[in-house]
């Protein structure tokens, strides 16, 4: 359109940039040509005139689509408007501007017919970003403030825009102690791209800020040294600090001295001598490095108070704060404090409670006159603050259904330096649980998780219900633990919660491939998948196949192995977690069957293997397991029935004498367990885990006189007895950003023993304990071993700590075991794709053959480090180094004891 000469009048509305607010002018155009009459009314106009738009142009945009930009502007064809005193430009005008994308929008007036006014919308286009630049710096930091700045090739460039992006690169290297950084943005235009920019941002980091010295002064009642352990984020910078032990030293010193003076005086330049030199006569005083960061030191603050509150001192403030720079530019800060004085709890009174008497109540409280005052005990034992432990005033009434339950303490007298206390309760009516409402579960069926339930309607409320309930979803292993939601909703009206649980989906299910190819002996791998959120109801629904029918809490699992002609193994086994549905009763059944071959060397130098010198094994087990309601609901039994055949043709298993026939081990099982360790399985952060166990095969040398060792291969008899115990106990506070990392210490102990019904013959070959390395077969797993593991040490034979062959090949195993654990943990991470977590470890075990040489004082001893690694596609992954101790020989080094395990698939014993 040619404005140029059609219009001569036109209407001009624009934001401005700096103030943000909106102006309308009338200007006349200077092309001396006619001027539309009509138009010109309606701009000198004074008397409002209704009239109606009867067509809008958009011009000025090459980006965006005409009709979408009316769309927004919120103006249309069709529409009335009032001239002089309406609305509807401004408005358009706002609109468009609010999109941030134009630098000016006018509104023009192009032609009237009637009273239908014809619009012209034109709008200037803000320039694109092309690409940007961050100059000044290490190539180390441009990749990291590329990802901080917001800055997308194509996008608009605002002000807003390059404030962002500089405030991103402030904040960036304040946090690493450069208070001072400044940048400068420059716009260039691209002569490539039509109305784009280049962003080139020139960055001066400045000098790094270290904090060189924190004082404190005031403090009279409290050392500058524990308030300094208060600043967790404000620490002094590296001070290596040289004191001279007049005693020794051969100078005499007295005062402390620079480092360097020193060396240079006394003339010592070669590292190696110095360090000689200086070990017999110097101690070095280190602390941690550390640069400035305004927010901690701010946070810092605030706990430096909290440290005097919990020492009784309510009324402690910070009355200053002087920073400076010394020659270096380090920084040195000088806090001034006003302690007070110190307070102490006086009487504490009740008010409002029926259902607990007040001398219960003060035993919960557990404060009694005379002790210091500190709010943060106070505000705990009543319960102010939420928390999973329990054992606090609110917990004990909202575990019998006072959800309403409020409680408030009250000073009420302030006397010299005590405080009297008047602790106010409504304890309000018992809640009625409602509704409980479960989403989130895309895959696995509502059933499944509801009846983890502890929360039922109709039932009154409980919170140890809630925190009980949020376990048992987690245990199920199906979501992610940090995404499962509780959301208690009270109707005080009617004195009934609603529940709502969320929880979010992760894979369960995981794969076991292997494979390889080995000269003369063929095709070797292993391949093995676990369904664990299985639904076998639905296997022949077509439709339920997504890639499996799953969402039943059911488990499936199939592995096979082989190598080659030597060995081949098929394993499945099924389980149900709620056999019924109605009850927490479990069923498994499992079946392997095996094949083993030996045989040699041929003519042309390649192996061979043999079916006429071979083993075979079948088995098969059932168990069923049930919850107990007595003691508590942590409690079950377990009763398993195992049977597993054995059949041997010209293969020496257990002597010369029995390298052909049949062995048949028929065994019986009862497991009493009590777990309450979670709430995450993987990496349980409280609670225990109790086992106890019985194994019994018939007695059958007390059926049959003249019974022979020769008879215990076929009809193996043996009673097996096992013990384990373990806790999990957190250690210090949670930690990182969302509060969910925080040190566990596992301690352990189990114990295993095996009996004979007759006397007259030996142990039992098959169900020993093998005990060593990590955890992995030693090649005779075929006779049902308890495998478990003793970092640091290869699988050993011998009960004296004191023989320990790395290269050894154990033929026997123990009777008897004994092992005792302790580990520190730490998690790294413990997000639904992987967990990781890492551990400093403490072992002790050993094994035994008999009561006679049993000494559990006598033991291996080992400690290391070592790495978790859980993927949900492929089980637990571990890696352990450790150090043997009772390796290290006599003259031996340290290293030459040490061993690297690898563990797969599970935590081994």
């Amino acid at each position: 359109m040619q404005r140029s000469r059609t219009l001569s009048i036109f209407l001009l509305v624009f934001a401005s940039l700096t103030v943000g607010s909106l102006r309308a002018q009338v200007v006349t155009d200077t092309v001396p040509t006619s001027i539309d009459p009509e138009l010109e009314n309606i701009v000198n106009s004074k008397v409002p005139k209704e009239y109606f738009i009867g067509g809008i142009v958009v011009t000025g945009t090459k980006r965006y689509d005409q009709q979408l930009l009316i769309s927004i502007a919120g103006i249309n064809v069709g529409d009335k408007v009032m001239i002089p005193g309406g609305d509807n430009f401004s408005k358009a005008i706002i609109n468009l501007w609010n999109q941030h994308l134009f630098s000016n929008v006018q509104i023009y007036f192009t032609k009237l017919e009637g009273n239908k006014l014809f619009i012209e919308v034109h709008v200037s286009e803000r320039p694109a970003l092309s690409k940007f630049n961050i100059i000044g710096v290490k190539k180390a930091d441009q990749d990291e403030l590329k990802n901080k700045v917001s800055l997308v090739p194509g996008r608009v460039v605002t002000e807003n825009t390059k404030r962002t992006a500089e405030e991103a690169i402030k904040k960036y290297y304040t946090e690493k102690g450069f208070q001072s950084a400044s940048i400068r943005i420059e716009e260039v235009q691209d002569p490539a791209l039509p109305n784009s920019i280049v962003l080139n941002l020139y960055v001066e980091k400045g000098h790094k800020v270290r904090i060189d010295n924190v004082s404190f002064f005031g403090n009279d009642q409290v050392t500058g040294l524990k308030l300094k352990k208060q600043l967790k984020g404000t620490k002094e910078m590296t001070k290596m600090t040289l004191y001279a032990d007049t005693t020794k030293g051969p100078y005499g010193i007295t005062d402390k001295i620079l480092f360097k003076d020193y060396l240079r005086d006394a003339g010592f330049l070669s590292l190696t001598k110095t360090k000689e030199f200086l070990d017999p006569y110097f101690r070095f005083k280190l602390f941690s490095s550390a640069k400035f960061n305004e927010k901690k030191f701010e946070e810092d603050r605030d706990k430096v108070l909290e440290y005097y509150n919990s020492l009784g001192f309510r009324d402690a403030t910070i009355v200053d704060i002087q920073k400076y720079y010394n020659q270096k530019g380090n920084l040195r800060i000088d806090i001034k404090v006003d302690e007070g004085h110190r307070y102490y709890f006086g009487n504490v009174t009740w008010k409002g409670n029926t259902k607990f008497p007040d001398s219960v109540l003060a035993q919960m409280l557990g404060i009694t006159k005379g002790d210091i005052y500190n709010l943060e005990i106070l505000n705990k034992k009543l319960g102010k603050q939420m928390s999973q432990e329990g054992g606090d005033i609110s917990s004990y009434y909202m575990d019998d259904g006072y959800l309403f339950f409020r409680i408030e303490p009250v000073e009420t007298a302030v006397y010299n330096d005590t405080i009297d206390f008047e602790i106010r309760i409504q304890e309000g009516p018992q809640a009625t649980i409602k509704n409980v409402t479960i989403s989130g579960n895309e895959k696995t069926k509502e059933h499944v998780i509801r009846r983890e339930l502890r929360t039922l309607p109709g039932e009154k409320f409980s919170r140890q219900d809630l925190i009980r309930s949020q376990r048992e979803i987690a245990q199920l292993n199906f979501f992610n633990q940090e995404k499962i939601g509780i959301n208690p909703v009270p109707n005080p009206e009617d004195g009934t919660v609603d529940i709502h649980y969320t929880v979010e989906e992760k894979s369960s299910d995981q794969l076991e491939l292997s494979a390889g190819w080995g000269g003369g002996i063929g095709l070797t791998g292993t391949l093995g998948v676990s369904f664990n959120n299985f639904s076998i109801k639905n296997i022949l629904n077509k439709k339920a196949w997504d890639p499996l029918p799953t969402g039943d809490g059911q488990k499936l699992s199939m592995r096979v192995q082989s190598n080659g002609r030597a060995y081949q193994s098929y394993n499945f086994s099924f389980t149900e977690p709620w056999l019924g549905g109605k009850k927490r009763n479990s069923l498994t059944f499992s079946m392997y069957k095996s094949v083993f071959r030996t045989g040699g060397i041929d003519a042309s130098g390649r192996y061979f293997f043999s079916d006429t010198n071979r083993l075979k094994n079948f088995g098969a087990s059932i168990s069923l397991g049930k919850q107990l309601k007595w003691p508590d609901d942590f409690f079950t039994l377990v009763y398993s029935l195992s049977y597993t055949q054995y059949k041997l043709q010209n293969y020496t298993l257990f002597t010369q004498d029995f390298k052909n026939g049949t062995s048949n081990n028929l065994s019986v099982k009862v497991a009493l367990n009590r777990n309450s360790a979670g709430p995450n399985p993987i990496f349980p952060v409280s609670g225990s885990n109790f086992m106890l166990s019985g194994q019994f095969t018939p007695p059958y040398s007390l059926f049959k006189q003249n019974t022979t060792n020769q008879d215990a291969y076929k009809l193996p008899e043996f009673h097996k007895w096992r013990v384990n115990a373990e806790w999990f106990i957190p250690i210090g506070r949670p930690m990182g950003a969302d509060r969910s990392r925080q040190f566990v210490l596992r301690a352990a102990a189990k114990y295993g023993f095996m009996g004979r019904y007759n006397n007259k013959l030996d142990y039992s070959p098959f169900e020993r304990f093998q005990v060593g390395d990590a955890g992995l077969a030693n090649g005779s797993y075929i006779l049902g071993y308890d495998i478990i593991a003793h970092r640091g040490y290869p699988v050993y034979e011998s009960s004296d700590p004191k023989y320990n062959p790395d290269q050894q090949n154990a033929r026997q195993f123990f009777t008897i075991f004994n092992k005792y654990t302790m580990e520190l943990r730490y998690p790294f991470t413990t997000n639904p794709s992987s967990t990781i977590f890492g551990m400093v470890w403490f072992e002790a075990a050993n094994g035994w053959y008999d009561y006679k040489s049993y000494d559990p004082f006598r033991l291996r001893r080992s400690a290391g480090v070592g790495m978790r690694f859980f993927l949900p596609m492929f089980g637990l992954l571990g890696f352990d180094y450790g150090v043997g101790f009772d390796r290290v020989t006599q003259g031996g080094r340290l290293r030459d004891a040490t061993r690297f395990t690898f563990m797969l698939g599970y935590e081994p014993e």
